[in-house]
C-alpha cells in the first residue's frame, strides 16, 4: 500500500500540464533524434541539459524532459532502420535483421507499427517492475562481479552464430572481425598503440556511427546503385496493415523479450544491445521450425524492440536506487541530478519523492503520449520510401555523411565510413553478414574493459572468471551456444 501511495504522489506531479507538456515535447525532440544518425539521447540529453537550469525548471520537471528524449529516441531509431537499414545506435541493429526485409515486402508501415507496440509493451511493463522491485534489483545487480559481466558478454558473444541468417561459421567470423575493430587505437590499460597502422587519427579508435553508418547505410547504396535502384526501390512501401493477429502472434515473444530487456537493462554496463540480441537469438531458437527470421518474420522486430526499450528502463533503476548509471546516457541523467545537487540512491525516494516518484509516474505517462504519436504517423513514415529512388538515396547518403560528422567533427572519419560502406558492399555479395561485426564491435569493447577489470582485481588469476555461481552457469551456457549447431549438423547428417 506504501508503494502504491507514493505512486499516487508521482501522479499528482506527473499528471500537471506543465509536466505533461514537457513529457510530450521530450518524446517528439526524442523521435526526432533517433532519426538522425550520429547524433544519439545522450548528445541531445547534454545539449538540454543547459537550457534547463537556464529556464530554472525544477528538477522533476527537467528529469521528465531528458527521459522523455531517452525513452523517445529508441523508437525513432527504429524508423531509418526498418524503412533504409540503417540503424543508427546498436541496439537498432537487430531490428534490421527482419526489418528492412518487411519493409522490402511491402510491410514497412506493419514493422514499424509492432516496433512501436513491442516497444510501448516492453517499457510499461518495465516501469511496473521499476515500481515495485527497483531498490531489491539494484543490489543484486550491484553484486554481479566484472567477472560475471566477462561471462555474460561472453555468452552474449557465443549466440553470434545465431543472428547472421547464414552458416554459423561466417557469422562468428564476422563478429571476431568486429572484435579486432572494436581493438583499434590506443589500449586504456597499458597505453600501447594497436591497430592504427600509424596513424594519427586512429588513436581514439573507431566510432560506433562511422562503422554502422558505413556497413549499413553507405554499403546499402552502393548495393542499390549496382542492382538497378528503380528495380529495388519499387518492391519497398508502406504496403499493408498490421492486424490484431499479428499482434498477438507477437505478444509471447514481446512478453519473453521485455523479461530479458529488463533484467539486463538493470545491470551496470550491461546495455540494450546486449538485451536485445539476447532476445532475438532467443526468439530465433525458440521458433527455428515455424520461423522465418531474416527474411521478415514479424517477431523478429517485435523481439529486440521490446527488449530495446525495457532494458532502457531498466538501466534508470540502478542510478536511481543507488547512484550507479546503467549507460552513458544515464550518467549524463545522473549528472543533472547533481547540478541541481539531488543525491540519487535509497534515500532518494524518501528525501525527494516528488523527483523519484515524479520520474517513475512519468514513463507511466510518457510511454502512452509516444504510443499515441507514433502509430498515426507509421502511414507517414512508410510512404518516405514512396520518394523517387533518384531523391531518398541521394538524401540518405548526404544525411548519412551528416551524421559521421556531427559525431566527431572530423573529415577523416568521412573517409573511414566510405571505406566501410565499400566492405559493407563487398561483404552482402560475398554473403557475409553485417549484424554479427556490430554485435562483435560493441560487445568486445565491454569485453575488454570488464576482463581487464576482473583480472586486476584478482591478480592475474584467470581462475577469478569462473569462481562464482553465476559466471559458472554463464560459461556452461556458452559452451552449449558454441556446441549446439555442431550438434545440430550431425544430426542432420546422421
Amino acid at each position: 500500500m506504501e508503494t502504491f501511495s507514493a505512486l499516487g504522489g508521482g501522479f499528482a506531479v506527473a499528471l500537471t500540464p506543465f509536466n505533461i507538456m514537457l513529457a510530450l515535447m521530450g518524446c517528439i525532440v526524442g523521435t526526432a533524434i533517433g532519426v538522425l544518425p550520429g547524433i544519439g539521447p545522450l548528445n541531445a540529453i547534454a545539449l538540454l541539459l543547459p537550457f534547463c537550469l537556464a529556464l530554472r525548471l525544477p528538477p522533476e520537471s527537467a528529469l521528465i524532459l531528458l527521459t522523455a528524449v531517452y525513452y523517445g529516441s529508441g523508437y525513432g531509431g527504429r524508423i531509418t532502420a526498418i524503412l533504409l537499414n540503417m540503424p543508427g545506435e546498436p541496439s537498432a541493429v537487430l531490428t534490421t535483421l527482419d526489418g528492412h526485409p518487411l519493409a522490402k515486402q511491402g510491410r514497412g508501415g506493419a514493422a514499424l507499427a509492432i516496433s512501436g507496440i513491442g516497444s510501448f509493451i516492453g517499457a510499461t511493463l518495465s516501469v511496473v517492475a521499476m515500481t515495485f522491485m527497483s531498490v531489491p534489483l539494484a543490489r543484486v545487480a550491484v553484486a554481479f562481479s566484472p567477472a560475471d559481466y566477462v561471462a555474460l558478454i561472453a555468452f552474449a558473444l557465443s549466440l553470434l552464430g545465431a543472428v547472421g541468417g547464414v552458416s554459423a561459421p561466417k557469422a562468428w567470423g564476422a563478429g571476431c572481425f568486429g572484435i579486432m575493430l572494436a581493438l583499434v587505437g590506443v589500449d586504456s590499460g597499458t597505453g600501447v598503440e594497436r591497430f592504427t597502422l600509424g596513424s594519427l587519427e586512429l588513436l581514439g579508435g573507431i566510432d560506433f556511427t562511422v562503422l554502422a553508418i558505413g556497413l549499413f547505410a553507405i554499403g546499402e547504396i552502393l548495393l542499390l546503385v549496382e542492382t538497378t535502384m528503380r528495380a529495388e526501390a519499387a518492391k519497398i512501401g508502406g504496403g499493408q496493415r498490421l492486424t490484431l493477429k499479428e499482434v498477438a502472434f507477437c505478444l509471447p515473444a514481446m512478453m519473453r523479450a521485455t523479461g530479458i530487456g529488463f533484467v539486463i537493462g538493470v545491470l551496470p554496463g550491461a546495455g540494450a544491445s546486449v538485451a536485445s540480441a539476447l532476445s532475438y537469438t532467443a526468439e530465433k531458437r525458440l521458433n527455428e521450425s515455424n520461423g522465418k527470421f531474416g527474411q521478415g518474420d514479424i517477431r523478429g522486430v517485435a523481439a529486440p524492440e521490446t527488449a530495446d526499450n525495457a532494458a532502457q528502463i531498466g538501466n534508470l533503476v540502478p542510478m536511481l536506487s543507488l547512484g550507479i548509471p546503467g549507460s552513458g546516457t544515464t550518467a549524463v541523467l545522473l549528472g543533472a541530478l547533481l547540478m541541481y545537487n539531488i543525491t540519487p540512491g535509497p534515500l532518494l525516494f524518501e528525501q525527494r519523492p516528488e523527483v523519484a516518484w515524479g520520474l517513475i509516474a512519468s514513463m507511466y505517462v510518457g510511454n502512452v503520449l509516444l504510443l499515441a504519436l507514433n502509430l498515426p504517423l507509421v502511414g507517414v513514415f512508410a510512404r518516405l520510401l514512396s520518394v523517387p529512388a533518384s531523391v531518398l538515396y541521394p538524401g540518405v547518403l548526404a544525411l548519412s555523411f551528416a551524421g559521421v560528422y556531427a559525431a566527431s567533427n572530423s573529415a577523416f572519419d568521412l573517409l573511414m565510413a566510405i571505406v566501410f560502406g565499400v566492405l559493407g558492399w563487398l561483404f552482402r555479395k560475398t554473403d557475409i553478414p553485417l549484424v554479427p561485426i556490430i554485435l562483435g564491435f560493441v560487445l568486445g569493447r565491454m569485453l575488454e574493459d570488464n576482463l581487464r577489470r576482473a583480472l586486476s582485481l584478482s591478480g592475474g588469476d584467470v581462475v577469478a572468471l569462473v569462481e562464482s555461481p553465476v559466471s559458472i552457469g554463464l560459461w556452461v551456457l556458452t559452451a552449449g551456444a558454441l556446441v549446439w549447431p555442431l550438434i545440430m549438423v550431425l544430426r542432420r547428417r546422421g
